[in-house]
């Protein structure tokens, strides 16, 4: 095993190619296909390739041999349909292990023999000519000519020939059905665990056409999801198309895949007589790009392919560097035709609870009276509503479970609507679970298993578990009973937990514990904790096991008000936003049964808080008291139209807000006549609303399903609205644009004021703006930029992370062969990096600019026939010289070594030096700060930099050019300074704390994690400091501060507002005030820090004007920034301080803060400690 992983890090590996093609080129007989052990069998026998390693087992050795002599570092014996099941066809199940074990012999013999470098076989596992997950009848969808214990039966008997012939590998190829991969990847660990040994599995998928899916209809990361939990050393594509036509769905799995990748495609498509064209030259050519572009770690050949195609592969990849694994975040994985990656932005992911033969009586009904039809349509309905996981069960006493489950199941698999999205399989039976994994495709969740019956059961049954693959959902139940009270929720997950990760090797994301949700106001005491119990458990549990999940059933938690739907759905609504927030990520809920949390009467809400968190003896009596109050008044406000009478605009959102299509025809014909032009109603009432959603969804007061119900009516709105927007632009027709230019702030990216700024201006000037907005990746923006036929692309970023975003963009507009002209801009971009980094990958134009008033005479050059010839000219002649000087200088420039750099660090006498214990230790929270108090401490100048005025503040308002301008620019910024201040407008919230901290080398350690700060490795002399900001740490026992800060919430609303009035001055104007109030806020924090909380500094004299220029002791560096440019050095931030939870601040993939008027960083306390930079290291 560890001497193949090696070589795989070393070369790009070469498999043989196709078996079939060069048997058929032989030309051999029935004869030879009988030869004297099957002379007399009664079937022919011609076709069945297997066969030949008993019969001519010559032919075999030396179609084996022409392959490693063509470079082959890995040869498939010739077993691809050597499985009873297949060989049945032929009456030849008898012979199975003998067909296998022989053939794994054969190759073995002949790899043997080549002793240059290290040869390996691999033995051959095809997906039978049966199907598990689709009905060979497609009149009776639920029907199956196969099962998944027959198939595992079928390969065990292959995967043991294979074993005993002496095999390297397994590889289980062409798999278009996942459900038969799995079956032969359970045969196989079932092999490797009676045997004890080690061998690797390599895994490959066949996508059939160009939707990008297997024949059982999986997408490839779907398929990725579904067999990564045998954790093969490589997974591939193979078959069905050509190399070109692999190439997209390559793509996607190499950038998925946290092991290595490869693919053997055919020798092209097919021509109309079956045979192959594509020469061995041809697809060498283009199998060399897939490992020039780092896409694979092995290619080979599959049908048409030759010993010639392999030596012109081998020979084309030789000394390409194999690509390298990326590092894939530790999320959930999970999937059904689709795949669910479960993030921590996910919020919450609903699974839907109808397809539940205990929960719903109306789907009890249709199982029991087996109208599977209408069974279905309760299971699509819950998807179409938002579910993002369906929960299905089957216990009931007088159906046969099993049966039902097996039914349901083999019906779901022909509905790709339903089946996309993954399925929960729930029991309190474990052969029904077990049925239930044996007729899903896909990765899903078994619910539920636990300790009742003590840890040999538990671990019996989660290792069979982890063998189909699938999640888990443990109850926290033991041998003493379910878990009520917070102590026992938090034993029993911790002692699961120890279990399944230590004992049976569970990946922690694959775990879902459910800390049991019992009802509240009963009348019973004991009762009262109940809620309260699993929202602490839920949040101990995230702080102590971060990657599980935490879920379980809501409605179970109002079952004393039982036909009292209105105070059932208040309860579940308040308790979810509660739970979610302490780190309930997941939970089984009726989509149609959820109310918004602001939408619940207050009074209600507030005794109902009362009951969850238990405040007072009397709570439940008077909940009691109130329920009847509220019978009949559920959530769905359609039945109260009293909202009919407020204007069209706020019906309009109110309905958004809702999920109300009743109406949402008539009330948008009703806005189109209030307004001059059919898009002002989707700019304005239509955004309000949908921004309001957005704001709920985002604070947890909403949910997925509400989401989507709110999408529906948005769109039905905007279908209304589109035949007029149509008419008006024939109208029009005759107005001609300047030129159409997309816009976007690339992904991983959320700051957009200048490309904002740029939008408006080149709006100005006649031109046709596409804004995609923020977080918009690649694919997006070109697939945009071919459908809108755009002049031009102009991407924007402002953190570091975004400019290899914008060369990745670059280089697939470079690999797709278009040469649509790129315009760069934003505060981390440059000349230099486009020159460098963008036009050196892109054969297209690529320029930057500065700022705003520049890209109108950028554009207008890049438009303009007579000028785009020679501007293109000069700005490439420009990036030559600026490319030029950089790798010569690049070159000479000396870099010491690490140990060098470290005899030159910053030297600090630690035993002399007296370090200061702070007032503060531990973790402060700031909540609201008053804005008033931070107008003082802010840093003008940057604020006149965002409107591109350059000069100092004050004196930039006496400037002879532009300073009339200047004055205007700050009068208006004063007004709406105070205008904020006044009305509270935005709220100021920081998170800070100062830890006892040790460094070593480059790294300090804090509360368990290890902050790593590069050194400055450039040779500046040896009477030079090269600098780390670990230096300015003690290496004995010292302190470090940490924070951060935000002045952007609220902002959100303050925009949609000027949006509403299409003003973007104000848009721009607020979120460069915002910004200027978080840099306010922070340098404030950081004298509070100085002064109060750590106490180092007196800084009685200290004036503002000062502060600003930092002339004090101490530093507060930021990731990102030239000391220590690495943004992911902020999740250590966010982990220690848990900012999101305190203060709402949250990162993006790339690390980007958001809001985006945030600040984060570090305090050091040494006087001696400065700012520098490690970006020429």
């Amino acid at each position: 095993m560890e001497k193949i992983r090696s070589i795989f890090k070393n070369k790009v590996l070469v498999l043989d190619g196709a078996m079939g093609t060069m048997v058929q080129s032989y030309n051999l007989s029935e004869n030879d296909f009988r030869g004297e052990r099957f002379k007399d069998h009664p079937n022919d026998l011609k076709g069945n390739n297997e066969v030949l390693s008993l019969t001519r087992p010559d032919v075999i050795s030396a179609i084996h041999r022409s392959y490693l002599e063509a470079g082959a570092d890995i040869i498939e014996t010739n077993t691809f349909s050597a499985n009873s099941i297949s060989q049945e066809d032929y009456s030849l199940e008898n012979v199975v292990y003998d067909l296998n074990k022989i053939s794994a012999e054969l190759a073995k013999s002949e790899a043997k023999n080549f002793t240059d470098f290290p040869r390996f076989v691999a033995g051959a596992i095809g997906p039978t000519n049966r199907t598990a997950s689709l009905s060979p009848d497609v009149n009776n969808p639920g029907f199956r000519n196969v099962n998944f214990d027959m198939l595992k039966d079928s390969y065990a008997e292959q995967v043991r020939g294979l074993y005993d012939g002496g095999v390297d590998i397994f590889l289980i190829e062409t798999v278009f059905d996942t459900l038969n991969c799995k079956a032969a990847l359970f045969a196989v660990s079932d092999l490797l665990d009676s045997e004890k040994v080690d061998i690797p599995v390599m895994i490959s998928g066949t996508i059939t056409d160009a939707s990008g899916r297997t024949l059982s209809g999986q997408t490839v990361e779907a398929f990725l999801h579904s067999i990564s939990h045998v954790k093969p050393i490589a997974i591939g594509l193979n078959c069905a198309l050509g190399v070109s036509q692999m190439r997209p769905w390559l793509s996607d799995l190499s950038k998925a895949s946290n092991t290595y990748v490869f693919a053997f495609p055919n020798a092209g498509l097919p021509n109309e007589f079956g045979e192959y064209d594509q020469t061995a030259i041809q697809m060498a050519k283009e199998i060399r790009e897939f490992a020039k572009d780092g896409l694979v770690n092995l290619v080979g050949g599959c049908c048409g392919t030759t010993p010639k195609h392999i030596k012109a592969i081998s020979d084309n990849v030789k000394n390409i560097t194999p690509r390298k694994i990326p590092n894939i975040p530790n999320f959930t994985n999970l999937s059904g035709l689709e795949p669910l990656t479960i993030r921590p932005e996910s919020n919450f992911v609903n699974i839907g609870e109808r397809t539940n033969v205990t929960g719903s009586s109306i789907f009890r009904k249709l199982i029991k009276n087996e109208n599977y039809e209408k069974a279905l349509s309760v299971a699509r309905d819950q998807v179409e509503n938002g579910a993002q996981i369906i929960d299905i069960n089957m216990d009931e006493g007088l159906l046969d479970s099993e049966s039902a489950m097996e039914t349901f199941l083999r019906l779901i698999a022909s509905e790709p609507d339903i089946s996309r999205v993954p399925i929960m399989i729930d029991s309190s039976k474990w052969s029904v679970l077990e049925i239930g994994l044996k007729n899903m495709q896909g990765k899903g969740i078994v619910n539920s298993i636990s300790l009742k019956e003590g840890e040999k059961e538990f671990i019996k049954q989660a290792s069979i578990i982890k063998k189909y693959g699938a999640a888990v959902i443990v109850m926290a139940f033991d041998e003493e009973g379910q878990a009520d009270t917070y102590d026992r929720k938090i034993e029993i997950c911790l002692r699961a937990y120890k279990i399944l990760t230590e004992n049976v090797g569970f990946l922690p994301q694959d775990i879902i514990f459910d800390p049991n949700i019992f009802a509240v106001a009963t009348g019973i005491e004991e009762h009262n904790e109940y809620a309260l119990a699993f929202i602490d458990a839920a949040r101990t549990i995230k702080e102590k096991m971060p990657e599980v999940h935490v879920s379980g059933g809501v409605s179970n938690l109002s079952f004393s008000f039982r036909g009292n739907n209105a105070v059932r759905e208040s309860m579940h609504s308040i308790f979810l936003f509660h739970a979610v927030k302490a780190g309930m990520d997941m939970g089984i809920v009726n989509p149609g049964q959820l109310t918004l949390y602001d939408d619940i009467d207050e009074s209600l809400k507030k005794i109902i808080e009362d009951v969850i968190f238990n405040r007072d003896e009397d709570s439940t009596e008077r909940l009691v008291n109130v329920a009847g109050d509220f019978v009949g008044e559920g959530k769905r406000k359609e039945k109260d139209l009293s909202w009919r009478e407020v204007s069209v605009n706020e019906r309009l959102i109110h309905s958004l807000v809702e999920g109300i299509t009743d109406y949402i025809e008539e009330d948008t014909e009703q806005s189109r006549l209030n307004f001059d032009r059919p898009i002002e109603v989707i700019e304005g009432p239509l955004m309000d609303g949908m921004n309001k959603v957005g704001d709920l969804f985002q604070s947890g007061k909403m949910f997925l399903p509400q989401v989507v119900k709110s999408a529906r009516v948005m769109k039905k709105s905007v279908a209304h609205l589109v035949p007029f927007i149509e008419k008006e632009k024939e109208k029009l027709g005759t107005m001609k644009s300047n030129g159409k230019i997309l816009m976007a702030t690339v992904k991983g990216d959320v700051h957009d004021i200048g490309k904002n700024i740029v939008g408006v201006v080149l709006a100005c000037n006649g031109y046709d703006i596409i804004d995609l907005g923020v977080m918009v990746p690649c694919d997006k923006i070109i697939k945009t930029a071919i459908k809108e036929q755009v002049d031009i692309i102009g991407l924007s970023g402002l953190i570091t992370p975004s400019l290899d975003e914008m060369v990745f963009v670059a280089k697939e507009l470079e690999r797709k062969g278009l040469k649509i002209p790129l315009m760069i801009g934003g505060a981390t971009t440059s000349r230099r990096h486009t020159a460098i980094k963008i036009d050196e990958h892109y054969s297209g134009f690529s320029v930057h600019v500065t700022d705003a008033s520049r890209s109108v005479g950028v554009v207008g050059k890049v438009l303009n026939e007579d000028l785009v010839e020679d501007f293109i000219s000069s700005t490439k002649k420009d990036y030559n010289s600026i490319r030029k000087s950089f790798f010569e200088k690049d070159h000479k420039k000396n870099k010491l070594d690490i140990e060098t750099a470290r005899k030159r660090k910053f030297l600090e006498d630690w035993d002399a030096y007296t370090i200061i214990d702070p007032q503060l230790k531990g973790k402060k929270v700031i909540k609201n700060f008053p804005l008033a108090k931070l107008v003082d401490y802010i840093d003008w100048g940057p604020f006149f930099h965002t409107w591109e005025l350059k000069g100092k503040y004050p004196n930039i308002l006496k400037n002879e050019k532009y300073g009339e301008q200047a004055k205007l620019l700050f009068d208006d910024a004063i007004a709406m300074l105070n205008e904020v201040i006044k009305n509270n407008e935005l709220t100021a919230d920081a998170v800070f704390g100062i830890y006892p901290a040790t460094s070593e080398d480059e790294n300090v350690t804090v509360e368990g994690h290890n902050f790593n700060f590069p050194r400055q490795l450039v040779d500046k002399g040896s009477d030079k400091i090269n600098y780390s900001l670990a230096d300015f740490i003690s290496t004995n026992q010292d302190w470090i501060g940490m924070f951060a800060v935000t002045a952007g919430k609220g902002i959100e609303s303050i925009i949609s507002r000027y949006e509403k009035e299409h003003d973007d001055y104000k848009i721009i104007m607020i979120k460069a005030i915002a910004d200027r109030l978080a840099e306010a806020f922070a340098e404030k924090l950081h004298q509070m820090i100085r002064v109060d909380f750590w106490g180092y500094s007196t800084e009685e004299d200290l004036e503002i004007k000062n502060l600003i220029k930092e002339e004090y002791d101490g530093i507060r560096p930021a990731p990102g920034y030239p000391a220590c440019p690495d943004h992911k050095e902020k999740d250590k931030i966010w982990q220690i301080l848990d900012v999101e939870k305190e203060v709402g601040i949250s990162l993006t993939e790339s690390r980007a803060m958001y809001p985006a008027a945030s600040v984060s960083g570090w305090y050091f306390s040494h006087p001696k400690s400065v700012y520098f930079s490690v970006l020429n290291n």
